[in-house]
């Protein structure tokens, strides 16, 4: 019949649309799986890590390493994310806020994830060493390890282990610098310390907003109830405090000047108080509210820093 072409042709776009559906799908999931929103955070600091630690005798700033030393750590980050994520698939599947991960949810099968996982890492660290150096590609390895095999599995065992994961979750800064001029000083590690500090109210925030989903899946992110308010309320304060002071460093050392200066009086008094209040409150709300400041305060401070870099 005359209609049957017709009919045949509406078949096969039906046909496509649904492959294109799923392969969108399955994109969707592996970009998911990869964490983007935690990489974005690991690339700002990296960035800024290679802008300040670049050599100012350059005639040009080197734009293509910059490219290359981001591309190499986020796709290091990137397996990091992947193969945490089927070390805990079990536990990931018993908290309501890890439910729908791609994992758990069943849309990625976990030998996929472990093979997705293991080439982004390779690739990653192969690719740091061959376009700028091994001092960045160790160092990149180094953060995968600790990661996955440190901060990973204390969480299980010992509140502390938020205080260990800080220094994986540190090294971003390390890794930028090391690809801009191949080795570490003191500024640089002064970068990773206000990285380190930085993270511990910000985990505290998160650990109280889903203490009962930890606690549901086993996590000893907290300590027992007996000690667990205090525990927060220092492991919060202190570091931030502590953050304001240590922020000032760049400036005091001479790397920016008096527009940092400022921005990080600011930027620290303001992140202080909503500390401050979370460790008073211990309230959901006030744990909200500082995860918010959080997630502004390190890439306003880190921009402040490039842009008045001296």
């Amino acid at each position: 019949m005359a209609t049957e072409p017709i009919l045949a042709a509406l078949d096969v776009a039906a046909v496509r649309r649904r492959h294109d559906l799923v392969r969108s799908v399955v994109l969707s999931a592996y970009w998911s799986l990869t964490k983007p929103e935690v990489n974005f955070l690991i690339a700002i600091t990296a960035a800024v890590g290679f802008w300040m630690g670049a050599p100012a005798s350059l005639p040009h700033f080197p734009w293509t390493s910059l490219v290359h030393t981001l591309v190499g750590t986020v796709l290091v980050a990137s397996g990091a994310a992947t193969l945490n994520q089927l070390i805990e698939l079990r536990f990931d599947a018993q908290m309501r806020r890890t439910a729908r991960r791609p994992l758990v949810s069943g849309r990625i099968e976990p030998s996929r994830a472990l093979w997705f996982g293991i080439s982004l890492s390779l690739i990653g660290a192969i690719y740091l060493a061959v376009t700028t150096n091994p001092l960045a590609s160790l160092l990149s390895i180094l953060t995968l390890l600790g990661y996955l095999f440190l901060y990973t599995p204390l969480k299980r065992k010992t509140p502390l282990c938020t205080l260990i994961g800080a220094f994986p979750g540190a090294t971003p800064p390390l890794i930028g610098w090391a690809a801009a001029c191949g080795r570490l000083d003191a500024n640089a590690w002064l970068l990773f310390a206000i990285v380190f500090l930085w993270q511990l109210p910000h985990f505290m925030a998160i650990a109280w907003m889903y203490r009962e989903d930890y606690a549901r899946a086993g996590y000893f992110v907290l300590p027992a109830s007996g000690v667990r308010e205090r525990f927060v309320a220092w492991q919060s304060l202190l570091p931030a405090l502590a953050l304001l002071g240590l922020a000032l460093g760049p400036a005091i050392r001479g790397q920016s000047g008096i527009v940092y200066l400022a921005g990080a009086l600011v930027l620290g008094g303001v992140f202080l108080c909503f500390t401050a209040r979370f460790a008073l409150q211990r309230s959901i709300v006030s744990a909200r509210q500082l995860l918010f400041a959080s997630i502004l305060y390190l890439p306003l401070l880190f921009a402040l820093l490039a842009l008045d870099k001296k």
